[in-house]
């Protein structure tokens, strides 16, 4: 079964919804672009994207795309490592809203006892 047919990758597109940070003004999306940029490893090396790997911001949201095999896992990966860098772990997570695409949300934090303590 040696046979000399390889598997053509076809591109893959990510997509990472940073709509709700943006907007509050708690997240540059230039930032994060340029940090994805020079992170992504290719061949075992950062800042070696070349033609393989194109990165670009439109309106709150980062499209990804790929000729190589560029996992999702990795993308959600260094979106996580960029908001422990810049101090936003706390308040984001990195959450799949499809197949390919990732979305920016809050912790959804319940205020029901904190408003309890306040009362007595």
């Amino acid at each position: 079964m040696a046979g000399g047919k390889k598997k053509k990758v076809s591109a893959k597109k990510y997509t990472l919804d940073c709509t709700h940070p943006c907007e509050d003004g708690i997240m540059d999306l230039a930032n994060f672009e340029q940090f994805l940029k020079e992170h992504i490893k290719v061949a075992g090396k950062v800042n070696n994207l070349g033609n393989s790997v194109a990165v670009e911001g439109a309106k709150n949201k980062v499209l990804i795309t790929a000729n190589i095999d560029l996992s999702k896992r990795y993308m959600k990966y260094l979106t996580k490592k960029y908001l422990k860098k810049n101090n936003l772990r706390d308040w984001l997570r990195v959450v799949a809203s499809s197949k390919d695409n990732y979305e920016l949300r809050y912790f959804q934090i319940n205020n029901d006892e904190d408003e309890e303590d306040d009362e007595e």
